[in-house]
């Protein structure tokens, strides 16, 4: 009954944490703010801005070899990403050509032809059949090429329920 009133306090929340570099631990400041998410139900995420600064300046090598002092795993800015995504139930999928690879958002539990129809409504409209290739299959095969070769790709019909990291090349005729 109150969904058509778009509410603010019915909006999900994400608690995000600016610490000091030594504050994800023993952080009775932090430790309020993940109390106060969990009391309302919401998710919290730590993040350091001056760590994200520099890291965000680092080449790739330099970059893990730095989480990996410091006791992380990925960024900060990539914990963000994640825990925003699934607060608003989101997901990505990828389209690649020899020229570029692009990345799409969807909400969780769209069709490959919706998916078809966040690039363009035409290729929803005339949907065909999708060619799908697991994110990681794709990047150990060296590609779409190299997928194809190992038996990695799959044709999936409308009924296809996209998942996080697909990499999608849609067959459609209009």
């Amino acid at each position: 009954m109150l969904d058509p009133l778009f509410l603010l306090t019915m909006k999900p929340t994400l608690y995000v944490a600016n610490v000091a570099e030594r504050g994800f631990k023993d952080n009775p400041l932090l430790a309020a703010v993940e109390q106060r998410a969990r009391e309302e139900g919401a998710q919290s995420v730590a993040i350091c801005a001056a760590l994200e600064a520099q890291i965000a300046e680092m080449p790739d090598e330099d970059r893990k070899m730095f989480l990996a002092d410091i006791g992380m795993d990925e960024p900060g800015l990539d914990r963000l990403i994640r825990a925003a995504y699934a607060l608003l139930g989101l997901e990505t999928f990828f389209t690649a050509g020899p020229k570029e690879v692009r990345a799409w958002q969807l909400h969780v539990g769209q069709t490959a032809p919706e998916a078809a129809g966040t690039i363009h409504t035409d290729f929803e409209r005339g949907f065909i059949r999708a060619e799908v290739i697991a994110c990681a299959d794709y990047l150990a095969c060296g590609g779409e090429q190299g997928a194809k070769d190992k038996g990695k790709v799959r044709l999936e019909g409308k009924d296809y329920v996209v998942r996080d990291g697909d990499v999608i090349y849609f067959r459609f005729n209009v």
